[in-house]
């Protein structure tokens, strides 16, 4: 059974090696080698996988710009980082070559040895804090200290309550963001896994599938509604529609 929290691997003085930290390095191993193949292997005809890359690129670029205009090339960097970082987070989660290896720290129960980081609640909290913080940075460096305060601060009374009812609601985004993002993951491994172990190798096949598409899902969800509150943060306040 997949416990609710990460699992102890080793410890380096005080501080403690899980398995769902030894995924995140995987990822980013991962996607640093990604990006030097695609690099250094782009070619002006684009085999499948390049085409593939490419379309991605090309799509959320097109879709930020049509958003964000001259403000897109600050945005598409962090939604593009979003969205693969944890779609390889997602998705390794479902790579039985890596679910299947188990370790038994100090002779205890057996733990995997590797989990998926979404299912980790300290995971999904870490990204939306970094989305929010990258958020209000970059509205404070493209709008300026002034105009910015004036979003959550401004001199009316009334412009005053909806200010600060817009304040609270940048809290509330932390909890939605990395809850969304673990629980939908976290569920889906644990049904993979309950199905694995009762009905062996057939039977999981379809929920596999499911849960591919999902991680796609999660992914862009957390990408996209990064991008909508950076477009919206970095226009002028009120023209915003």
């Amino acid at each position: 059974m997949l416990a609710l929290h990460p699992e102890a691997i080793a410890h380096i003085g005080e501080f403690t090696i899980t398995n769902t930290l030894i995924n995140t390095l995987l990822v980013d191993v991962t996607l640093i080698a990604l990006a030097v193949f695609v690099t250094k292997k782009a070619t002006l005809v684009p085999g499948l996988f390049q085409s593939v890359v490419e379309l991605v690129i090309e799509g959320f670029y097109n879709l930020i710009k049509s958003v964000a205009a001259e403000r897109t090339m600050k945005i598409f960097p962090y939604v593009m980082t979003f969205f693969l970082f944890i779609l390889i987070a997602n998705w390794s989660g479902l790579l039985p070559l890596i679910t299947a290896i188990t370790f038994h720290p100090h002779g205890g129960e057996h733990v995997h040895l590797i989990r998926s980081a979404s299912t980790d609640l300290n995971f999904t909290l870490a990204l939306a804090i970094i989305s929010l913080v990258a958020t209000h940075t970059m509205s404070i460096t493209t709008l300026g200290i002034k105009s910015y305060l004036n979003r959550f601060f401004p001199l009316n009374p009334l412009g005053l309550y909806t200010g600060l009812l817009e304040l609270v609601s940048e809290f509330t985004k932390v909890i939605s963001f990395s809850f969304r993002l673990f629980g939908n993951i976290f569920v889906g491994e644990v049904m993979l896994l309950t199905l694995s172990t009762a009905f062996a190798i057939f039977a999981p096949i379809p929920l596999l599938m499911y849960e591919l598409l999902v991680g796609i899902i999660q992914a862009s969800i957390f990408a996209l509604l990064t991008m909508a509150f950076m477009a919206i943060f970095t226009a002028p306040h009120g023209s915003e529609h």
